[in-house]
């Protein structure tokens, strides 16, 4: 694979990372952002749609940049750096690979390229672990709409979200592969109800309740469309865990050049020297199956892509563990105060270890597979 960006993709890099510098250069910035009413900055967002990149994944028939998984990497990467808040993730990676895939109406995707709507994913279940067939939700017929019943969890930006795609069992059993259904939801209906609340990160998330809230069919035995999108999600979070890993890393090598101790620099000492060696490995390592994820995710073979994307998950994570306790160390005590960044990256490194499953259960699927595809 030739891994060369193009002068389109090079245009696009250049432009994301100048936003990201502008809004997130000023670490205070991103505090006020979080404190806003929804978690983010509606002029952030503003400015993000006319870029064009609420519409990345878009064709250009639909309005959009008719980008791809290298596309989506970039703006991720530059996103993970500057510990973007916004919403994007959740409504352009999730929200819209479902349903430009279901066949949405083209107002719908309209309105989201345009910043006008955001979108959120509630499929996690309490009982369901990582296992993305587990769906006790239920959607029960009523005239041309659907009933939903159950409960979902740390639905990602669910509490201030527009419409919420939520899956639901139209049939069979709570683990079975078949029967599983996508639907939109506005939140507004009666029957909802949604907490919301601050994830570790300072990004948002919410419990969602459903109790015969009225929602629209938008794909049926939808399992495999949702496999694919997670798959997508997690070669984005893999980009964003690579840019968050190399400014922690980049924080620290700046910290042992100026923490004096006995006179000196402590980054003169050799035993500091090579852990900072080490945390360049592992975010060249992180680069490397990061590339690889972006290249997996457009595999036709669902099997081989979901293990290859497990495999990066997998590793992927265990560098970003490894290398944001180590930052942490060489930091010291002010690593953890709210007031310095690093423990801020830490903190967003922690958070991808665990979404859409952690390092134990994508080691455990690449096991069941035999090892990665040839």
């Amino acid at each position: 694979m030739d891994f060369d960006l193009t002068d389109d993709q090079r245009l696009l890099a250049d432009s994301v990372n100048r936003l990201v510098a502008d809004r997130y250069a000023d670490f205070e910035k991103r505090k006020a952002y979080i404190a806003a009413p929804n978690g983010y900055a509606a002029a952030n967002w503003a400015a993000m749609a006319e870029m064009g990149l609420l519409g990345l994944p878009l064709t250009e028939e639909q309005g959009g940049f008719g980008g791809g998984p290298v596309e989506t990497l970039l703006v991720m990467e530059a996103f993970g750096r500057g510990l973007v808040v916004e919403p994007y993730l959740a409504t352009v990676v999730l929200g819209l690979g479902l349903v430009r895939r279901a066949g949405a109406d083209a107002e719908l995707l309209a309105q989201v390229a345009a910043g006008e709507l955001t979108l959120a994913f509630a499929h996690q279940e309490r009982q369901a672990r990582h296992d993305l067939h587990d769906v006790a939700t239920t959607a029960r017929r009523d005239g041309d709409a659907w009933l939903l019943d159950g409960a979902k969890g740390v639905v990602l930006h669910g509490d201030s979200a527009d419409r919420v795609i939520v899956s639901a069992r139209t049939r069979g059993a709570r683990r079975d592969r078949d029967g599983i259904g996508l639907f939109l939801l506005d939140p507004a209906t009666p029957g909802v109800t949604r907490r919301g609340y601050a994830t570790q990160d300072g990004l948002r998330a919410a419990e969602i309740v459903l109790e015969g809230a009225r929602a629209t069919l938008l794909a049926d035995n939808a399992l495999a469309l949702i496999e694919l999108v997670t798959d997508e999600a997690i070669a984005a979070l893999c980009a964003e865990a690579l840019g968050a890993m190399e400014t922690l890393r980049d924080l620290t090598v700046d910290y042992l050049k100026t923490r004096q101790q006995f006179g000196r620099p402590i980054g003169e000492f050799q035993a500091l020297q090579h852990r900072a060696a080490d945390m360049l490995v592992a975010t060249e390592q992180a680069r490397s199956m990061t590339m690889y994820a972006a290249m997996m995710v457009q595999e036709a073979d669902a099997a081989a892509r979901g293990t290859a994307l497990s495999a990066a998950k997998a590793l992927v994570g265990k560098l970003a563990d490894q290398l944001g306790k180590e930052a942490v160390q060489l930091h010291g005590g002010i690593a953890m105060t709210e007031e310095y960044k690093a423990g801020h990256y830490f903190k967003r490194l922690a958070m991808f270890g665990v979404l859409f499953g952690d390092v134990d259960h994508h080691l455990r699927r690449v096991v069941a597979a035999g090892g990665l595809p040839d």
